[in-house]
């Protein structure tokens, strides 16, 4: 039996997932408990060289299907290089009533990437520190297992 149209097929598969990696940066901070104390502060930094491009920036949160309300408050604390730290208070949307959970789910985990700049932007040369803290009335913040920040670049 001729084996070279499977090792086609499976080579097809193995570009178009090199064609899907990340381009820049993702990583998340995991809650052990599944709760997310406002005192928890995960922090995420990494290093922009190519300052032609434009980039998109994630917010990624995981929770799991019990978690009570429809969107979460997160202060983003963004600290580019050579410029001083500024926090924006961001009310993030994680559901509605006419399609229930917006993010992608598995059995009772959802995930959300969610866009926090307007639009394409520019980044200087230099690394980044964004840090997360949820800004909820419930703290601990129950039924969160992870929360990161994803840069991507744009494409042409």
């Amino acid at each position: 039996m001729n084996k070279l149209p499977i090792l086609l097929v499976a080579l097809g598969l193995l570009l178009l997932q090199a064609c899907d990696t990340l381009d820049v940066y993702e990583k998340m901070a995991f809650f052990p408990q599944h709760e997310w104390k406002s005192s928890q502060k995960p922090g995420f930094s990494f290093q922009i060289e190519d300052t032609t491009s434009t980039y998109n920036i994630y917010v990624v949160i995981r929770h799991e299907d019990a978690y009570r309300y429809n969107n979460i408050w997160l202060n983003v604390i963004t600290q580019a290089p050579l410029d001083t730290a500024r926090t924006q208070m961001l009310n993030l949307t994680l559901a509605n009533n006419a399609k229930g959970w917006l993010g992608a789910g598995m059995g009772d985990v959802f995930d959300h990437r969610i866009l926090i700049t307007r639009h394409p932007v520019k980044l200087k040369k230099g690394n980044y520190v964004f840090t997360l803290q949820q800004a909820m009335r419930e703290d601990p913040l129950q039924y969160v297992l992870n929360a990161g920040i994803r840069v991507e670049k744009t494409k042409p």
